[in-house]
């Protein structure tokens, strides 16, 4: 009696993108509505299947950045966020998802691509309270994208990913406000900030603002890394209970 000849299971790659950028100092993440089954309609992470030509996954995320969404911004962070292979995710068979996180400043409205009839940017908090529902598992690949960005902001210089090539230290405060969803005192961030040695280095002008000072210029420094970091504060009893009557 021959032996079954043993044949790879049939499992297919995709990639998934959560998209972060500012919006009237405000975190945005990139959804695509889906224009074809499963989950028609209904909003999306931008993302698709790679390609069966020797692909690599890191250049089939770049790829989806740009054919999926029209973007055209010069320079995003790209990062590989997580593997996602529930058995149940995608009701076409088993699809795992190889998700990456990507953010840059002022990104332009998109306009969809390949199998999405429409793009638009979200608040953060939307798709975070589940006010707005999104395709397959989705929302949590968006929750992880945003806690990670909120956990490397702390120990790393992403913030500056969401600045543009020159900015001042109080619009980067904006992006640890918007990305943490809190205030900060600006005294003390000031302090925090001017004590991460290679965070931020002075470009040696200024730009006037509206009533005020002339404000010093920055770009990002050489550290990748925060010593001391920028700890996220813990929220306080108002906001939770603020987040209690909102949900």
């Amino acid at each position: 009696m021959q032996d079954d000849v043993w044949s790879p299971p049939p499992v297919l790659l995709t990639v998934d993108l959560v998209i972060l950028t500012l919006k009237e100092s405000r975190l945005h993440v990139l959804l695509v509505e889906r224009g074809e089954d499963p989950f028609r309609g209904m909003p999306a992470l931008p993302g698709g299947f790679l390609n069966h030509d020797g692909e690599e996954i890191l250049d089939a995320a770049h790829r989806e950045l740009s054919e999926e969404t029209a973007l055209t911004a010069g320079w995003v962070h790209l990062e590989q966020l997580a593997t996602y292979g529930d058995s149940g995710r995608d009701p076409r068979g088993r699809v795992v998802s190889v998700a990456h996180l990507a953010i840059a400043p002022g990104l332009p409205d998109p306009v969809a691509g390949t199998d999405a009839t429409d793009a638009a940017w979200v608040p953060a908090e939307a798709v975070l309270s589940g006010e707005v529902k999104l395709a397959f598992d989705h929302r949590r690949i968006a929750t992880d994208g945003i806690e990670h960005a909120r956990t490397k902001l702390e120990f790393s210089a992403l913030a500056t990913a969401f600045c543009r090539e020159i900015f001042t230290i109080a619009e980067l405060q904006q992006v640890y406000e918007a990305v943490w969803g809190t205030e900060l005192d600006t005294r003390n961030f000031y302090r925090k900030v001017q004590a991460a040695k290679g965070f931020i280095v002075p470009v040696g002008t200024s730009r006037r603002t509206t009533g005020g000072r002339p404000a010093r210029l920055y770009r990002a420094g050489p550290k990748t890394v925060l010593f001391p970091p920028l700890i996220r504060p813990a929220p306080s009893a108002m906001d939770e209970n603020t987040r209690e009557k909102e949900e």
